[in-house]
């Protein structure tokens, strides 16, 4: 499934991988060796802040916060890794991206997103 800024009409992700059950939102990127063309999209049953880190994970990536309309709501640029992050708005929707993807889509607060 293609992930795409509604807004922008720009092109988020060739493809998304969905992480739904507690062990995939706990692994996350952790030692993977990089994200090319795809999003990782974390759902939540509902909107609640959601805190990150990037222990393990070897490379920058970019993080979108998306509330249940799936829009953005807070955005964390080249989040470095073994970083933390503490969002200052709920999500029901978390995407982590390859590094660089928000500027090349322009992606800005209050974007629909689809996927």
């Amino acid at each position: 499934m293609a992930m795409k800024n509604i807004t922008r009409k720009s092109k988020l992700a060739e493809c998304a991988v969905m992480c739904t059950s507690p062990l995939q939102k706990a692994r996350g990127l952790i030692f993977r060796r990089r994200i090319k063309d795809e999003a990782y999209l974390f759902i939540f049953e509902k909107e609640a802040y959601v805190p990150l880190h990037m222990l393990f994970v070897f490379f920058p990536i970019d993080v979108l916060y998306l509330d249940g309309r799936k829009k953005v709501v807070e955005m964390k640029e080249c989040f470095a890794p073994f970083a933390f992050y503490q969002p200052q708005k709920k999500a029901r929707y978390v995407i982590e991206l390859p590094a660089g993807t928000v500027k090349i889509s322009r992606t800005r607060i209050g974007d629909a997103i689809s996927f």
